[in-house]
């Protein structure tokens, strides 16, 4: 069941927000505390679904700073009206008493907006005392991983007392985008963005188009996006449309992972069947892996996992991708492009020394360019030169060098950050090849300045669709196809 909260500061703005949550929502949260002389009558009259009544002081995150007896009181007449759910707080659950026939279900709700408590259980067995209809535990998340102690305790307290329980803030997305698997009995959404009643609420757009979480069952596996930032990414809006579109009951999540090796332990406990691999963890997450592809390996970076029986394996699919949108712009002679895609012999330089880099460096290797690695950190692009056996260079050298083609395989550019670019202009010049795996934004700063200069320029969306294409294939050993991947792709990008 997904409730949308009405936190409207105005009784005209209330109905009118009751009204249009009520077209969508499968619950509707009426906050009383967050609007001016609430009419409740008239508000129910409005709404067409089910209703939570909630009147929240501000010591539980709430508005409401009135004596206690007002407030108690409104809760007191949603009950006289009989709504369907009233929701009371842990510590005056004494004040609210239900008749023996009243219709009214009782929620009896526990809020921590600093972190997510070790004593999850503790808590939730005192709530059980107050002989709630509903028990509602809302923590906020300060790591990813609390989101597993939030899936334990809705996996200890199943088939007892129905459980409200999720994590707010960033990390705690994927509690509410996975209700469902974990087992809690509603989740929130706003009904957009800016209506939000608590951090890290997700709006019901998203909801129902990104996620389509009403598709989501117990049986729904999980795939998802490690991370920071990820919150910029459409991989999301990617997977999980060809997942509906090719009858995979699965969902793609966004991890945003602080501390690989805690995460991959933790989450194990849900069973992810596979994971993609983003900045910065491409390098880092080999070493929590149990097995590897022979290029990830030789590679060193992985940007794809697959779960076979509960075992990790490691693969890479930025390489080839990367070399096939080079290979489509080059501008070589037939007999090159037929022997050598165009890229033998090539004069490139290469912005980076993570992941990415990696894959791109191997994959030019491959076939017969001269790589040159320049990065902020010279031991790192020494490093990486020594391993892909190809050259390294100081930034300030770039100036001198004579590029045919530039790739930027930084996050230097990327959105939000999308005034920034990698390099002075000056160095670019007319006919050289500049490709800059961002994706988002369509076209960078380092694009806009190629374009302008006489370059030409290939942003990040062809190697993300190829990448992606590959990735969807190892997890589900089917082909998407790449156009419908770029429909999506473009379709999902902000203007």
């Amino acid at each position: 069941m997904i409730c949308i909260p009405i936190i409207a500061s105005t009784m005209e703005d209330a109905l009118k927000d009751t009204e249009e949550a009520s077209s969508v929502a499968d619950c509707v949260e009426l906050r009383l505390d967050c609007i001016k002389k609430p009419d409740l009558r008239l508000l129910l009259e409005r709404c067409t679904k089910p209703v939570i009544v909630t009147n929240r002081p501000v010591r539980e995150g709430g508005m409401f700073d009135g004596s206690e007896e007002d407030r108690v009181a409104l809760l007191k007449l949603a009950l006289e009206l009989q709504v369907d759910y009233v929701d009371i707080e842990h510590d005056s659950r004494d004040r609210v008493q239900c008749s023996p026939e009243s219709k009214t279900k009782l929620i009896v709700s526990y809020h921590n907006f600093r972190e997510t408590p070790d004593n999850l259980m503790d808590i939730y067995r005192k709530l059980r005392q107050s002989h709630a209809d509903i028990i509602k535990i809302v923590t906020y998340a300060r790591s990813i991983t609390d989101n597993i102690r939030i899936y334990q305790l809705l996996q200890e307290g199943m088939g007892t007392t129905p459980i409200i329980s999720f994590c707010m803030g960033e990390y705690g997305n994927i509690s509410r985008i996975l209700y469902k698997i974990f087992g809690s009995y509603l989740t929130f959404a706003s009904l957009r963005s800016g209506k939000e009643s608590a951090p890290g609420q997700i709006n019901i757009h998203e909801m129902l188009n990104v996620y389509q979480i009403r598709r989501h069952n117990k049986q729904t596996s999980v795939y998802g996006l490690i991370g920071n930032p990820v919150s910029h990414s459409i991989s999301p809006i990617i997977h999980n449309t060809l997942f509906t579109e090719m009858g995979f009951n699965n969902v793609y999540v966004p991890f945003k992972v602080d501390v690989i090796d805690d995460f991959i332990k933790e989450f194990k406990k849900l069973d992810i069947k596979g994971y993609s691999v983003t900045i910065p963890h491409k390098e880092s997450v080999i070493s929590c892996l149990d097995g590897m592809d022979p290029l990830a390996e030789k590679i060193g970076a992985v940007n794809t996992i697959v779960n076979k029986n509960g075992r990790l394996f490691g693969f890479n699919t930025d390489c080839e991708a990367a070399i096939r949108t080079l290979e489509s712009v080059d501008q070589a002679s037939d007999e090159e492009v037929k022997t050598h895609g165009g890229l033998c012999g090539k004069r490139v330089a290469i912005l980076g020394a993570g992941g990415v880099a990696r894959a791109i460096a191997f994959g030019l290797k491959g076939r017969g360019s001269q790589v040159t690695i320049f990065n902020r950190n010279d031991e790192r692009s020494r490093l990486l030169a020594n391993e892909a056996d190809c050259d390294s260079g100081k930034l300030c050298d770039l100036p001198a060098r004579q590029i045919d083609i530039l790739i930027n395989a930084t996050p230097v550019g990327m959105f939000p950050g999308v005034n920034e670019t990698p390099v002075d202009k000056n160095i670019l010049k007319p006919n050289m090849i500049v490709f800059d795996t961002i994706y988002n934004p369509k076209e960078t700063k380092l694009l806009r300045d190629a374009r302008d200069k006489g370059c030409i320029t290939i942003g990040g969306m062809p190697m993300f669709v190829h990448q992606a294409a590959a990735q969807f294939k190892l997890w589900t050993g089917k082909t998407p196809p790449l156009e419908v991947i770029g429909k999506i792709a473009y379709k999902g990008l902000p203007a």
